[in-house]
């Protein structure tokens, strides 16, 4: 091929319309036709000669990434669809948003910042442990864990056969029956913390996540979505 061609699920992804993943989910489902014949591999190479429907429709053109903050409240699942119909962040943001898919996730009882961008591409390499984009989560537990047993987690920890990486954790209050500790994560394994927490006797009963990578939740309240500056956003991430 004379002219640059990428991978299909790429180029899907690219156009905002879903994740790399999803995109290969969906070219093996059947959705996705390459001029005219439906393809059954997510490594087609593809150009900007080719005519691409998904479901029957054209690709939207792909737009500029773009990224938003958003606050994400306890309740809310991150997920477009839920089997078992509980709220979700995408049926609750503001109508006025793209499509957009989220950077990881939060899960139910868990607050706080929340990325959500046009691109996969953009997605895909803020969630890749490769990039290192640390994670720094404010965490209440409940009981009184001792400094040591913190500070032990800077070693990592293997629970039910799963290694977690080294983290940094340190004391910050004691209230009550409760403490509040700031754990800075760099990988972020499905609830984590959680299950860290759980494994040294200290159940977590909130947990926030105030920073993700050079994103800040600062001063966003429950629920609120502000979009990151495109300018800022192309300097810090320069490849996008």
């Amino acid at each position: 091929m004379t002219e640059k061609s990428n991978r299909i699920a790429k180029v899907m992804a690219r156009a905002g319309l879903c994740s790399r993943r999803e995109a290969e989910t969906w070219v093996l489902d059947g959705r996705v036709q390459v001029n005219g014949e439906f393809i059954d591999s997510p490594a087609l190479n593809v150009t900007l000669e080719d005519v691409i429907l998904v479901d029957g429709e054209p690709l939207p053109d792909a737009d500029a990434p773009r990224l938003w903050l958003y606050h994400k409240p306890k309740g809310l699942i991150t997920t477009a669809k839920d089997p078992q119909r509980r709220p979700t962040v995408f049926e609750n943001l503001p109508k006025t948003l793209p499509r957009v898919i989220s950077v990881g996730r939060l899960d139910l009882n868990s607050e706080g910042l929340l990325l959500l961008t046009n691109s996969g591409e953009l997605a895909k390499y803020l969630t890749n442990p490769r990039n290192a984009f640390k994670r720094i989560y404010r965490v209440r537990v409940y009981g009184h864990p001792s400094i040591k047993q913190i500070q032990s987690l800077s070693k990592g920890i293997t629970i039910e056969g799963v290694q977690y990486a080294p983290c940094t954790a340190t004391i910050d209050k004691v209230q009550g029956d409760n403490t509040w500790i700031t754990m800075t994560l760099m990988e972020g394994k499905n609830r984590e913390i959680r299950r860290i927490m759980d494994h040294l006797g200290y159940p977590v009963n909130r947990l926030i996540r105030t920073e993700y990578g050079p994103f800040k939740l600062g001063a966003l309240k429950a629920w609120g979505v502000e979009e990151f500056p495109q300018v800022k956003l192309q300097k810090i991430l320069p490849r996008f």
